[in-house]
């Protein structure tokens, strides 16, 4: 292989469903996260047990200061200044979930924040179907995101080079690793039709249409609380992927997702 290969690692398709996904799950984190903040509270069930939350956020009095506090199944942590209690002393204190720099809109609007995320909501819906129906029409689910058994028997391996920020070079770049198709996959066929699933479930319109939903989910506020949990699970996905995209080479990862096109370091050994 010559130095410096140029292959058409990504479809169009491929490309303008990410940067669509990517603009429409940051609208709908931010704009989940100002509905979250009007009642910054899990439960478990059908109702809301306001003594026994499964995570809550909120600001409380000691002495005659105020405090942000994140509960987690009763063990409360203190998070004055992000959670609970957002801003510093200097520019004063706000009394909310999430900070305001991470919702949409920045301020206390929850008919705003709805708007925005049933809007985008159904927009997520109309890619993401018309990314799956292009994967299993062109074979890319089975060709380029399915593990073999032969990869699956080398997740170890794959781990072991990951956590040493040892990248695949010459043919084996040219491919997803097991760990990415995996993930991708995860991603894919479970987080984000977990989430659709879970969203519609808190609407009353499609309860009444499919009451099977709530029984799915155990209830509404299950549905509320696994929504939740899905998103942040999602969130986390974007982080290591962000993180590797950096520390893998930023310009080749962004030319490849824009233009198609990918440059394969030679394998050691080879030029």
């Amino acid at each position: 292989m010559h130095k410096g290969e140029v292959i058409y690692r990504h479809s169009a398709t491929v490309r303008i469903t990410h940067w669509v996904n990517a603009l429409v799950l940051l609208v709908l984190l931010m704009s989940g996260l100002q509905i979250f903040n009007a009642h910054p509270a899990l439960y478990l069930g059908e109702d809301s047990d306001f003594r026994n939350p499964v995570m809550a956020m909120g600001a409380v009095e000691e002495g005659e200061t105020m405090k942000g506090v994140t509960t987690i199944f009763g063990y409360a942590i203190p998070t004055t200044g992000v959670f609970g209690l957002s801003g510093d002393a200097d520019s004063g204190y706000d009394s909310r979930g999430f900070p305001w720099w991470s919702t949409l809109p920045g301020y206390r609007n929850l008919a705003m924040g709805r708007r925005w995320h049933f809007f985008f909501a159904w927009l997520f819906l109309m890619n993401g179907l018309a990314y799956l129906a292009w994967s299993f029409a062109s074979g890319h689910l089975r060709r380029d995101l399915a593990p073999s058994r032969k990869e699956l028997g080398h997740i170890g391996a794959s781990i072991r080079e990951h956590a040493r920020l040892k990248f695949p070079k010459g043919e084996e770049a040219k491919r997803y690793n097991v760990l990415q198709k995996l993930a991708y996959l995860a991603v894919a066929l479970l987080l984000l039709p977990l989430m659709l699933l879970t969203g519609l479930a808190m609407s009353p319109g499609m309860d009444a249409a499919f009451p099977v939903l709530l029984d799915m989910f155990g209830g509404r506020q299950s549905a509320r609380t696994i929504h939740f949990v899905s998103a942040t699970a999602i969130v986390l996905f974007f982080v290591v992927h962000l993180v590797m995209v950096l520390i893998s080479g930023v310009w080749n990862n962004l030319r490849s997702m824009i233009t198609g096109r990918y440059v394969i370091e030679p394998a050691e050994g080879k030029s």
